[in-house]
């Protein structure tokens, strides 16, 4: 639990993105803090680390996990594409993904403290996440919530790129998210804002989608933090945009280490 300064109670807030299937990491993530919060992107579909690791590779193999990531790698979306419709062909693979899906939330969810406040990733799955929530853990996306007497306000998905992930939505739809938000203390979203040195992924060599209308709110409601996560080797992992400290918190599947937020 939070200590105390001066005779006063701090509050410490732990905060994750990015996880693709850690678990094990998860498990102690929330330990010594108030709160855990997770930016999304639970699933781990393919790790371009180790190509090894996910449901891609675990349904069609480790070489295969290769020739995708070196297709997505060179930009070659339209061949990778083409090339899993071939692997795919003769799979039902709504059902097959959907169960993969369901084996990871089941020990992820298991794995988030009490309490947990949670968001969704562009690779996540919104409709499964009812039926692995816990009491413990409350799932916010266009909505509010006050710890530790400060508003945090929560946004969750990707928006639409040719990457064609599960929770990929419209400009429109995150920019409603944002509006019914508000203004907020902290601002939490999993895609950053479209700011070039916080949306570029030095090591994948491109440009991730970044939200305009979350950059508009920020210079408009100045919250005093912007927490997102999505860009797993950004340029730079914190600036200011006017009042409001902008941070990625960092790529949870590779550190296991949470980012800590205290006052």
């Amino acid at each position: 639990m939070a200590g105390t300064q001066g005779g006063t109670r701090r509050t410490r807030i732990h905060v994750v993105s990015d996880v693709h299937g850690n678990a094990r990491d998860l498990a102690r993530a929330g330990a010594g803090a108030d709160a855990l919060i997770c930016l999304g992107d639970l699933v781990l579909f393919l790790d371009y680390a180790d190509h090894s690791r996910g449901i891609f590779p675990d349904l069609f193999g480790a070489e295969n996990a290769d020739r995708l990531v070196e297709l997505r790698t060179a930009r070659r979306y339209e061949e990778a594409r083409e090339f899993g419709r071939a692997l795919w062909a003769g799979v039902d693979r709504g059902p097959a993904i959907e169960k993969a899906v369901r084996k990871q939330y089941a020990e992820l969810f298991a794995a988030f403290p009490t309490p947990t406040y949670a968001t969704y990733g562009n690779v996540d799955m919104p409709t499964l996440w009812a039926e692995y929530a816990g009491p413990g853990t409350t799932v916010l996306d266009g909505e509010r919530v006050e710890i530790g007497g400060r508003v945090f306000g929560f946004v969750g998905g990707g928006l639409r790129s040719p990457m064609r992930t599960p929770y990929e939505i419209s400009d429109e739809e995150f920019a409603a998210k944002i509006e019914a938000v508000g203004e907020v203390d902290v601002l939490c979203t999993h895609i950053p804002p479209e700011v070039p040195e916080l949306v570029y992924d030095t090591v994948a060599r491109r440009f991730e989608r970044g939200s305009r209308a979350l950059l508009d709110a920020i210079r408009r409601t100045r919250p005093r933090y912007s927490l997102f996560g999505h860009v797993h080797q950004p340029l730079a992992r914190r600036m200011r945009v006017g009042a409001t400290e902008c941070v990625n918190v960092g790529h949870f599947a590779g550190s296991g280490k949470p980012w800590v937020l205290e006052w």
